[in-house]
């Protein structure tokens, strides 16, 4: 059963429910993910200080990374339905890049230990973090227009 690597699974994105529950999934890994940081990051801006910082950041941090994990393996499957079409997709290809973005933004910040500074920078990577992940959620929706 030899297939090519980019003819996929298209019986996967016919199926009469298995597709639409990965979409679904896959949006309630964006709500995780998302919204987990966007709670985290309201407090670096400021928001809510008697909010212990580092368990609210452990709390969040971990509810971000099982959204993402979800956002993944979804998205993964997904993407196994019909890669060639995605690929030559402009709206996928961007939103790739703004996750890998993200995620280059993500480890600056906490290389450079952003949690303990709570300065200027820590709080431009944050903004910048919800910005890119906005326009992940954007270029997603934007995938089935063009």
């Amino acid at each position: 059963m030899a297939t090519s690597t980019l003819a996929g699974f298209p019986e996967l994105a016919a199926h009469a429910w298995a597709y639409p529950a990965l979409e679904a999934a896959h949006i309630a890994g964006i709500a995780l993910l998302v919204g987990n940081l966007a709670l985290l990051e309201l407090r670096v801006w400021g928001a809510a200080p008697e909010l212990p910082l580092r368990p609210l950041a452990r709390l969040a941090l971990a509810l971000a990374l099982v959204g993402f994990g979800l956002v993944a393996l979804t998205g993964l499957a997904m993407f196994s339905a019909q890669p060639g079409e995605l690929l030559a997709n402009r709206a996928f290809v961007i939103k790739m890049g703004l996750v890998a973005l993200a995620g280059l933004n993500a480890a600056m910040f906490h290389a450079r230990d952003g949690l303990n500074r709570l300065d200027g920078v820590a709080r431009a990577q944050t903004a910048l973090s919800l910005g890119l992940w906005l326009g992940v959620i954007i270029c997603g929706r934007w995938i089935a227009y063009r």
